[in-house]
């Protein structure tokens, strides 16, 4: 495999591998911010470094922001979506790059991080067509000569908090849809993946600059916990979305809140799939497993929970077991391998305290876990795979673990399974696997999933950009991408215009001057 990453960094205008930081006005850095070392998990070693902004830092982008606004949201929606087809053509043209980047900065397979380069091109694309959407409705007025209609305006400042698994799709999500909007965004990436954060705001901001643009539309600032929190009391930023753990969400949530803004939020997932007696267990099989070790078991989607049919249980439990002894794991760039190296040694150690949890609390391991060492796996980072049978009230099974740790629970009838689905704090996304069809239908009515994703015959794990993504309860409530999840960036007014020669007030009320 042809790979330098030093060629792929300059490629994408990270030109000091050493200090990869830009000082123009819409970048939080300054010189004497301090400097973090970006480690590949995937073989320990040093990509580059950056350095982290300061509050000072933080609000001066803030202000470039601000002023590029007023311009911004006056420029015709279709023509804010063209330079959005631009920017998503720029990623195309970039495609190869950024994949490798994201495959090796954040360690999930290569396909993988070709996949969220093309999430990032077909929101692009899905933004560029709903910029010529961007309607309103019409109302009948119980007054003569009235008409009612509403219209939607730009919010302002839109904070984007993006988590380490998806380094680069979840900002293009929020920020495609908001530019359309007219909103300008402030952007702050995990520290853990931060490189292809400045790839992608380099991509931006040529094309922004192309067109005479005030690149404070574009903004970035790498930081850590103290960034998030300026930006979830800052009141200048009327929409924060964030995507992270639920922890992390109530902590925006009700800071957002206390000053009365808006928060989108994205938090954990504890996803199930119900394998039903009348399901397929060959393509099942699929589905279960890419869903539990795709991107090492760190996606919010990641299948948590097998929960299978009394009838099939041991058989499909005997069938995943063969899968998992073909499971190949080692450096994602090689796509030889299904699955790469968790995101750092902490979550590797999350990993292991889950095991132990889980075995406490009476799990049964059918394939047992562990760490890798030695050779390839010398960055620490890299685990197996492992299948537990446990109980859905298991402690440790109410908790999602970011890793590939599946467990298994038995079911009799399906209003059981969907109330074992459904008994957990997180609603995020769900499976049935069936070819019953009121086993399907059951399964998505309103007695059935409580998740914002319910899916029949394909597993909880990869969305497409057309529908909304979201769930419900510990996951916050969110929707981002497709369908009419634009509306989150914009405040809806209602207008009412009078032709008539006369003043009518509404429901009959009469007040005459003499």
């Amino acid at each position: 495999m042809n790979f330098n990453i030093s060629e792929i960094l300059n490629r994408l205008h990270i030109n000091d591998i050493n200090e990869a930081f830009s000082t123009g006005s819409n970048w939080g850095s300054s010189a004497s911010a301090s400097i973090k070392e970006i480690i590949s998990p995937v073989d320990g070693k040093k990509i580059a470094s950056v350095k982290i902004a300061t509050a000072d830092n933080y609000n001066h982008v803030v202000e470039q922001a601000a002023k590029a606004f007023i311009n911004w949201r006056t420029v015709p929606a279709p023509k804010r979506g063209e330079i959005v087809r631009e920017i998503g053509n720029a990623l195309r043209d970039k495609k190869e790059d950024l994949g490798k980047l994201v495959s090796y900065e954040m360690g999930k397979s290569l396909q993988e991080g070709y996949g969220e380069v093309q999430e990032m091109i077909d929101i692009a694309d899905f933004a560029v067509g709903l910029s010529r959407q961007l309607y309103g409705l019409t109302m009948h007025s119980e007054r003569p000569s009235h008409r009612m209609y509403e219209q939607y305006h730009p919010l302002g400042i839109v904070g984007v908090i993006s988590a380490f698994n998806f380094p680069v799709a979840v900002w293009s999500w929020n920020a495609m849809l908001a530019w359309v909007c007219g909103d300008v965004c402030i952007w702050k990436p995990s520290e853990k993946t931060p490189l292809t954060a400045i790839a992608c705001q380099h991509i931006a901001q040529e094309i922004f600059k192309k067109h005479n643009i005030d690149e404070g539309v574009s903004c970035l600032v790498i930081g850590d916990r103290e960034i998030g929190e300026l930006m979830s009391n800052d009141t200048h930023m009327p929409l924060v979305s964030a995507t992270g753990s639920t922890r992390m969400g109530k902590a925006v949530g009700a800071a957002v809140g206390a000053r009365l803004g808006r928060s989108l939020l994205e938090l954990g997932g504890n996803n199930a799939i119900i394998i039903s007696e009348n399901a397929d267990l060959d393509m099942s099989l699929i589905g279960a497993v890419f869903g539990a070790v795709g991107t090492a078991g760190q996606r919010c989607t990641s299948t948590r929970r097998l929960i299978i049919h009394e009838s099939v249980y041991e058989s499909f439990k005997q069938k995943l077991v063969r899968a998992y002894g073909q499971i190949k794991i080692g450096n994602p760039l090689d796509e030889n391998n299904h699955m790469g190296p968790l995101i750092d040694k902490d979550a590797v150690k999350s990993y292991r305290q889950s095991i132990e949890k889980c075995k406490a609390e009476g799990g049964k391991f059918v394939v047992e876990g562990g760490e890798l060492e030695g050779g390839q796996y010398d960055s620490g980072c890299y685990v197996k795979p492992c299948i537990a049978e446990v109980e859905n009230d298991y402690a440790i099974v109410q908790h999602e673990t970011f890793a590939p740790i599946l467990y298994l629970i038995k079911y009799k009838t399906l209003e059981e399974a969907i109330a074992l689905q459904n008994g957990v704090p997180q609603g995020l996304s769900s499976a049935i696997m069936t070819n019953n069809l009121r086993e399907a239908e059951l399964f998505l009515s309103c007695a059935g999933s409580d998740c914002g994703i319910a899916n029949v015959n394909i597993g909880t794990s990869g969305a497409e950009i057309g529908g909304a993504f979201g769930g419900e309860k510990e996951t916050g409530g969110g929707r981002e991408s497709g369908s009419d999840a634009w509306k989150v960036y914009m405040r809806r007014q209602t207008n009412t215009i009078n032709y008539s020669k006369t003043l009518p007030l509404a429901q009959g009320i009469k007040f005459e001057l003499d």
